[in-house]
Protein backbone atom coordinates (compact mmCIF):
# COMPACT_ATOMS: atom_id res chain seq x y z
CA UNK A 1 0.00 0.00 0.00
CA UNK A 2 1.27 3.01 -1.09
CA UNK A 3 0.29 5.61 1.96
CA UNK A 4 1.42 8.72 -0.61
CA UNK A 5 -0.66 7.63 -3.26
CA UNK A 6 -3.33 6.77 -0.98
CA UNK A 7 -3.02 9.89 0.61
CA UNK A 8 -3.41 11.99 -2.84
CA UNK A 9 -6.16 10.37 -3.13
CA UNK A 10 -8.28 11.13 -0.20
CA UNK A 11 -7.26 14.83 -0.67
CA UNK A 12 -8.95 14.18 -3.95
CA UNK A 13 -12.10 13.03 -2.56
CA UNK A 14 -12.13 15.63 -0.58
CA UNK A 15 -11.85 18.17 -2.43
CA UNK A 16 -14.69 17.20 -4.21
CA UNK A 17 -17.01 17.25 -1.63
CA UNK A 18 -18.97 20.23 -2.17
CA UNK A 19 -22.28 21.33 -0.39
CA UNK A 20 -24.65 23.58 -2.67
CA UNK A 21 -28.06 24.04 -2.21
CA UNK A 22 -27.74 22.83 1.46
CA UNK A 23 -27.05 19.28 0.28
CA UNK A 24 -24.05 17.39 0.84
CA UNK A 25 -22.50 16.30 -2.68
CA UNK A 26 -19.75 13.93 -3.03
CA UNK A 27 -18.17 12.14 -5.74
CA UNK A 28 -19.71 8.73 -5.39
CA UNK A 29 -23.01 9.31 -5.06
CA UNK A 30 -25.02 11.06 -8.33
CA UNK A 31 -26.17 14.53 -7.40
CA UNK A 32 -29.45 12.99 -7.34
CA UNK A 33 -28.64 11.19 -4.39
CA UNK A 34 -27.21 13.84 -2.31
CA UNK A 35 -28.59 14.68 0.86
CA UNK A 36 -30.30 17.51 2.57
CA UNK A 37 -27.71 18.70 5.77
CA UNK A 38 -29.04 18.02 8.83
CA UNK A 39 -27.85 16.06 11.79
CA UNK A 40 -28.66 12.88 10.68
CA UNK A 41 -26.73 13.09 7.04
CA UNK A 42 -23.87 12.50 9.02
CA UNK A 43 -24.97 9.50 10.16
CA UNK A 44 -23.95 7.44 7.06
CA UNK A 45 -20.14 7.71 7.71
CA UNK A 46 -20.75 6.50 11.12
CA UNK A 47 -20.47 3.20 9.46
CA UNK A 48 -16.66 1.24 9.96
CA UNK A 49 -16.89 -0.18 6.83
CA UNK A 50 -16.93 1.94 3.21
CA UNK A 51 -20.52 1.91 1.37
CA UNK A 52 -20.78 0.25 -1.52
CA UNK A 53 -20.61 3.15 -3.61
CA UNK A 54 -17.64 4.55 -2.45
CA UNK A 55 -15.88 1.20 -2.48
CA UNK A 56 -17.05 1.38 -6.53
CA UNK A 57 -15.82 4.82 -7.00
CA UNK A 58 -12.68 4.47 -5.22
CA UNK A 59 -11.86 0.81 -7.31
CA UNK A 60 -13.43 2.12 -10.44
CA UNK A 61 -11.55 5.61 -10.74
CA UNK A 62 -8.49 5.39 -8.89
CA UNK A 63 -7.90 0.85 -8.97
CA UNK A 64 -7.74 0.51 -5.16
CA UNK A 65 -8.03 -2.79 -3.55
CA UNK A 66 -10.18 -3.34 -0.56
CA UNK A 67 -8.22 -2.50 2.36
CA UNK A 68 -6.38 0.66 0.60
CA UNK A 69 -10.29 1.29 0.03
CA UNK A 70 -11.15 0.66 3.86
CA UNK A 71 -7.61 3.16 4.25
CA UNK A 72 -9.28 6.30 2.40
CA UNK A 73 -12.69 5.48 4.14
CA UNK A 74 -11.26 5.71 7.85
CA UNK A 75 -10.02 9.20 6.41
CA UNK A 76 -12.78 10.68 4.94
CA UNK A 77 -15.48 9.58 7.40
CA UNK A 78 -13.23 11.30 10.23
CA UNK A 79 -12.70 14.33 7.80
CA UNK A 80 -16.22 14.35 7.46
CA UNK A 81 -17.77 13.73 11.26
CA UNK A 82 -14.91 16.32 12.40
CA UNK A 83 -15.06 19.43 9.91
CA UNK A 84 -18.20 22.05 9.91
CA UNK A 85 -19.94 21.45 7.12
CA UNK A 86 -19.15 25.23 6.11
CA UNK A 87 -15.98 23.94 5.28
CA UNK A 88 -17.10 22.41 2.18
CA UNK A 89 -19.04 25.48 0.77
Amino acid sequence: MNKEFLDKVYEQIVSETRINNDKLHTPFLDFLLSWPILPCSRSYFHNPSPSYSFSCHCKEVYSLKNDEVVYIWDKYKDRILTAPLTHYR
